[in-house]
């Protein structure tokens, strides 16, 4: 807990240099800022106490953008600030987790509505379904680790999400669980490196927990010391009888560039693979998702949810993805008590289907919007100013690809991507570039990428 407390205060502390420089007045910056510290740091809210009335107003109207900028900088994530006076908050002990979450995997909320019960189970995922609930069921004390592998979009995300929701509401209320991304596991490893973190600190925090649910493994790939402060955590927590669950996009053994050693604690456990989903299961996923938007199913031909489960069978995030471009288009177009035809449906999803008959036109909103299908985010996620790892990865790919398909200038994407310098762009797309000789996984999801471009 010191610790955490210690880097809250050492932000603040770099944040107040930086605000007195760009100030330019020491007598302003003694009269409002002396004495100002962060009193709270809760998911996207940075709460900064200051001595007085009249502070707290110059600081909001005058000089708030300076202070967001300087927080933004420090941290690379775009908080929202409020001013306070000291007499106006309650004075409590901070928690732990609040203290950790603020300062540690920001992206990293168990998502309330990925459970169980929105999990549509086939024959496809019903091996990997049935093992995720015995392990949400009794943590630690089965198949540790459970590892799920799939291509993507098939459902490996929503498990773990069921598996922390499970969890925490049923089979152990107060157990603390963390879910976590690779990508962004690697991105606070860098900010280690930097000098931005200690290393120690975060295996502490991850000790914390009582179940890790890490995504996609396969990104730590060739990352050496990424790789050992993982392994660390996992042998501690393991040898604990907490419980991990991993997933990847390949099979333990086939995970190239990962430490052999790792490869063979993953395999220890228990290993279910989810395969591409049938006709009929993706009809009732299609089905379920539909009464989950609230709207009559009556209304839809089943010649349109056929048409889906045929196109998008080999990606549930694509399926679901479509059904989205679906409804929203029928909201737009279309009367409430209007039915649904094949045509409605062709006409929503033309831009994502490589119909040479509808949608073939390749523009930046295309491949923005394909590329944020296939990361499960929105456009406006992309081209907004959010820097966390998936999202800041998913924006550089966007550029890259929009870069290699269109005679669009390094200006214009600037401008699309939140009005973005042409040398932010440059830096972003280079450094995809040269990633690509040397990453296989980013190669891949690139090439899945292109392939939805420009279908051959």
């Amino acid at each position: 807990m010191g610790q955490s407390i210690s880097e809250i205060t050492q932000l603040w502390d770099r944040a107040l240099k930086r605000i007195e420089e760009r100030l330019g007045e020491k007598q302003l910056f003694d009269s409002f800022f002396a004495g100002s510290y962060i009193n709270e740091i809760h998911v996207d809210t940075i709460q900064i106490v200051v001595n007085s009335q009249l502070g707290a107003n110059l600081i909001k109207t005058k000089y708030y953008d300076i202070v967001a900028e300087v927080i933004e900088e420090l941290t690379e994530t775009n908080y929202k600030l409020e001013f306070v006076l000291e007499n106006e908050i309650q004075k409590k002990s901070t928690t732990t987790s609040t203290l950790k979450k603020a300062v540690y995997f920001s992206d990293a909320e168990i998502k309330n509505t990925l459970t169980f019960e929105s999990f549509v189970v086939g024959d496809f995922n019903r091996e990997a379904s049935q093992a995720a609930l015995m392990i949400a069921s009794k943590p630690g004390m089965m198949f540790n680790p459970l590892f799920i592998y799939s291509d993507s979009g098939l459902g490996k995300t929503h498990l773990l999400h069921a598996i922390g929701n499970y969890i925490q509401k049923v089979s152990r209320p107060g157990a603390r669980v963390l879910y976590v991304q690779a990508m962004e596991f690697l991105e606070e490893y860098v900010k280690y490196v930097r000098g931005e973190k200690d290393s120690e600190t975060i295996k502490d925090y991850v000790l914390g927990f009582d179940v890790l649910l890490f995504d996609d493994v396969q990104f730590l790939a060739k990352r050496d010391k990424t790789e050992e402060l993982f392994f660390s955590i996992f042998e501690n927590m393991t040898n604990h009888g907490k419980q991990i669950v991993i997933t990847a996009d390949k099979q333990p053994s086939e995970l190239s560039g990962l430490e052999e050693r790792l490869v063979t604690r993953f395999s220890r456990g228990l290993t279910v693979k989810i395969n591409e989903p049938d006709k009929n299961t993706c009809i009732e996923i299609l089905k379920k998702k539909v009464v989950a938007n609230g709207l009559d199913l009556t209304r839809f031909d089943e010649s349109v949810l056929t048409f889906f489960a045929d196109k998008f069978s080999s990606n549930v995030r694509d399926l679901e993805g479509a059904l989205n471009r679906l409804i929203f288009y029928t909201i737009i177009n279309l009367n409430h008590e209007e039915r649904i035809t094949l045509d409605d449906a062709v006409e929503a999803i033309g831009s994502i289907t490589g119909n040479k008959s509808i949608g073939d036109e390749i523009n930046e909103n295309k491949i923005i919007n394909i590329v944020a299908d296939y990361y499960n985010l929105v456009p406006s996620q992309l081209t907004g100013k959010i820097r966390t790892g998936q999202i800041a990865l998913a924006r550089h790919i966007a550029m890259y690809l929009i870069r290699n398909n269109l005679d669009v200038s390094l200006q214009k994407i600037g401008i699309i991507f939140g009005g973005k310098d042409h040398t932010t762009v440059m830096s972003a797309i280079s450094k995809v570039d040269k990633e690509l000789k040397t990453d296989e996984s980013l190669r891949t999801a690139v090439d899945e990428l292109q392939a939805m471009i420009k279908p051959q």
